[in-house]
């Protein structure tokens, strides 16, 4: 089964430099390369689900939101949640209208727990990904979650399996903590990424390996699609029946992982 690791970016501007796709088979990298935006990997999505063979994707942003702002907003399924996101997702961002924060000015209008999911709560491991809610400052991952989101709808439409939304088919999306697949690597820093590759994935090609040390985007889409090449099919997601989850998504972890995957950015 091919495995797609996409490393995703809100960004207003520089999108077509921060994004990368990885493609991987059985643990060997068979591409990594910058589509040029959010919409031009939304049409790779969509060419990749026209060709018949399974596929398993990554992708890192939050597919939904904690389920108590669910009741809040009146939204029943994740569909709703997405469609919310298409609707009125940039003026969460330009205003952020509370439960969101990390905009200048703002500050968390709630107490850390109630911003996270239940996948995050229950984290295992350090450091534990970041609330959907903080749309600004280091880490945040909710200006990506927010513009990711709207993709998803076409991507089901198309009849991808969002998982843990859908069932898992030989068409599966599923959303990915890249920290998970890199361990203890100071991602930011050129000189450990090259040090990283070299003690953990000697056989990837040059051409990659040098994509890999340049960029952390590439480092970890790459590093995400080899990993989880590695764990499938031992470690295909499964149906999930937790409502909870079904309503706020699930950051999938697989069983085998690099050893020791924890460590600072």
């Amino acid at each position: 089964m091919e495995c797609i690791a996409i490393d995703w970016s809100g960004a207003v501007t520089g999108e077509a430099s921060r994004i990368w796709i990885a493609r991987a088979v059985g643990g060997t990298l068979t591409a990594l390369f910058a589509p040029g935006g959010r919409n031009a990997v939304r049409e790779f999505l969509l060419d990749r689900r026209r060709d018949a063979s399974p596929a398993l994707v990554g992708l890192d942003f939050a597919f939904g939101m904690p389920q108590w702002y669910a009741d809040v907003r009146g939204w029943r399924a994740g569909r709703d949640v997405w469609c919310a996101a298409r609707d009125d997702g940039e003026h969460w961002l330009r205003d952020c209208p509370p439960p969101f924060w990390g905009r200048a000015g703002t500050t968390r209008p709630h107490a850390a727990p109630l911003g996270l999911r239940q996948t995050e709560r229950g984290w295992p491991r350090s450091p534990r990904p970041k609330s959907v809610f903080q749309v600004g400052g280091a880490g945040s991952v909710g200006t990506g979650s927010v513009r990711g989101m709207p993709m998803l709808l076409a991507l089901s439409d198309a009849r991808w399996a969002i998982w843990p939304f859908d069932a898992p088919s030989s068409h599966t999306i599923v959303e990915i903590y890249p920290r998970l697949f890199t361990g203890p690597v100071v991602k930011r820093e050129g000189a450990s990424r090259a040090a990283f590759l070299r003690a953990n994935h000697v056989h990837v090609a040059s051409a990659f390996r040098h994509a890999m040390q340049v960029s952390e985007d590439a480092f970890d889409a790459g590093i995400s699609a080899l990993v989880m090449s590695q764990c499938v099919p031992a470690s295909l997601p499964l149906d999930v029946s937790d409502p909870i989850a079904r309503m706020e998504g699930r950051i999938w972890a697989p069983d085998v992982v690099p050893a020791g995957a924890s460590g600072s950015e």
